[in-house]
């Protein structure tokens, strides 16, 4: 058989299921020993990009690594944002590219550029096949280091006369990743500083989700009566009812939670991932004691100094700590910042104008979807609002890009939670700005028959950057656009698309679509204005707690 062919048998070997990319001359052979396989299906998409965005998203809800394929040159160069969203929030992806012959990689060659030179600051790991016999080796150590933690992407380089060699030989077994029990010596410090604390609070991060721990998170908070404030990718960590929950944290420096932060001594920092939310913003004296449990030790900051660093399963240090802490008494206090946050969510759910309020459009989005159906929200000023607004019950149910916070990856990441959970309703939030950004994959949603809904929000701007021109300048420059019809856009490319005449027709639209069989969009003017309260209620919020 040729390379091509051992390729593929060893990526059918680790469980792919899907490989996202587009076909081009440099992957013919892997394209063609693709086609003959039983167990992986070849997602043809409309731009690089989304290619590596879908599997990104893929890898972000599976713990397995997403594949991504593109052949070399400006196809290697159209896959690198989304491998650099993978690389900062923490998603297992494998990107697998085409390159010229190795007789013309010394020299200067058509569309031959350095790919594994330019990959290399936004992959953990990445390797050229250059010999038949390293073919096994190469793709097992791409699955391990993108699944081991930190996860993140890696990358294979094939060279088109190297994919059509003759080599013999079998895949790689799998093998199951465990990571160490808890140091109890470290658990019975952490229970000691916890005990001490007159206001403890539990910060949670993305590496609760990927390990699977938020049965053992919220087991400990109830234990222990200590709230839990997470990070726009650490959503559903602990369900929004629950009434130790104090929602989201990172929005900027003083956010609702903030006065829950500002107020702990203790903060025990689970699975945290300062790419999202800096110390400096939440411990700026640096005077907080931190317990820091993650599955790798401490980044060195100045603002994160723990005074005890649990190492290991996240689960398993959750479940120690919480069995060798006493029962504390509820604290006084949490209840009413928990009411105040919990009235900020209903505000305007009622309102009836348009253009609408974002806490509208965000109130009825809850009142159609069922607990374990999916938001996939883009970037933008929009996502604030859904980072800010919008409860989750469950782990994975909201998907927010906030390491590297690309715009471009609603739709396509949709597209990715669709195939994963076929069972479950995908809503994407988009605005205007990011959807046009990758808005061809429309013919992708509709190709494949995924009825996913699209919910546009339209302003005619970049909202965060006039939002931030404003409150720094008081003026905007160089971020009005035009907008095409988008309802006539979807129908050109066979969605079912709406555009509400009235605030009250949104529900129900919604409503219609998320019944549809195929996919749909709904056009829904924006009213931004709102970014603008949104800042001011902050101080009114924190000051009387």
């Amino acid at each position: 058989m040729k390379v091509a062919d051992l390729l593929v048998r060893c990526l059918e070997a680790e469980g792919v299921e899907y490989v996202f990319g587009l076909p081009g001359e440099e992957i013919l052979e892997i394209l063609h020993s693709l086609s003959h396989s039983k167990r992986i299906k070849f997602i043809t998409t409309r731009h690089e990009q989304s290619a590596a965005f879908m599997a990104d998203v893929y890898g972000r809800l599976t713990g397995r690594p997403g594949v991504c394929l593109a052949t070399l040159g400006p196809g290697a160069t159209n896959l690198l944002t989304g491998i650099a969203d993978a690389y900062l929030d923490r998603a297992p992806l494998v990107a697998i590219t085409g390159q010229a012959g190795l007789d013309r990689v010394h020299k200067e060659s058509h569309q031959y550029i350095d790919v594994l030179g330019m990959f290399q600051p936004v992959v953990k790991w990445n390797a050229r096949l250059e010999h038949p016999l390293t073919v096994t080796e190469v793709v097992r150590k791409a699955f391990k280091v993108a699944q081991t933690e930190k996860p993140g992407p890696t990358h294979i380089e094939v060279p088109e006369d190297v994919a059509k060699m003759e080599i013999e030989g079998e895949p790689l077994p799998p093998q199951p990743i465990h990571y160490p029990g808890p140091n109890e010596e470290s658990i019975q410090r952490a229970a000691t500083v916890l005990q001490e604390a007159l206001s403890p609070l539990i910060l949670v991060g993305n590496g609760v989700i990927r390990g699977n721990a938020s049965q053992e998170l919220t087991a400990l908070a109830e234990a222990l009566h200590v709230p839990v404030a997470h990070t726009f990718m650490a959503k559903g960590c602990i369900d929004y009812q629950n009434h130790l929950s104090f929602m989201t944290v990172g929005l900027q420096s003083q956010d609702w939670v903030m006065a829950g932060l500002a107020k702990a001594d203790v903060v025990v920092a689970a699975g945290y991932d300062m790419v999202e939310y800096a110390p400096s913003k939440w411990n700026s004296e640096g005077k907080k004691r931190i317990i820091h449990i993650d599955t790798m030790p401490a980044e060195v900051d100045a603002h994160y100094q723990p005074e005890v660093e649990i190492v290991g399963d996240i689960g398993e240090a959750l479940a120690a700590l919480r069995h060798s802490c006493k029962v504390r008494r509820p604290m006084e206090g949490h209840v009413a910042l928990r009411e105040t946050i919990l009235s900020e969510l209903s505000l305007f759910a009622q309102d009836t104008t348009l253009p609408m309020k974002p806490q509208k459009v965000l109130a009825d989005l809850r009142r159609a979807l069922r607990p374990q159906d999916i938001v996939v929200s883009d970037v933008g000023a929009h996502k604030l609002w859904v980072a800010r607004m919008f409860p989750a019950h469950q782990p994975n149910t909201v998907i927010i890009s906030n390491g590297f916070a690309s715009m471009g990856i609603g739709l396509p990441g949709a597209i990715a939670a669709k195939l994963v959970y076929p069972e479950r309703r995908v809503v994407v939030v988009v605005g205007d700005g990011g959807f046009l950004m990758n808005c061809q994959e429309m013919e992708t949603a509709r190709r494949l028959g995924v009825p996913l809904v699209v919910v546009v929000w339209v302003d005619g701007a970049y909202g965060v950057v006039e939002w931030n021109q404003k409150r720094h300048y008081g003026e905007t420059f160089g971020v009005s656009f035009s907008n095409p019809d988008f309802v006539r856009l979807a129908q050109a490319f066979d969605f079912e698309a709406y555009k509400p005449q009235t605030a009250t027709d949104f529900l129900p639209l919604l409503q219609h679509c998320l019944e549809s069989q195929g996919p749909c969009l709904i056009e829904v003017p924006i009213d931004y204005g709102q970014n603008q309260w949104l800042t001011e209620r902050l101080g009114s919020i924190i000051q009387p707690l």
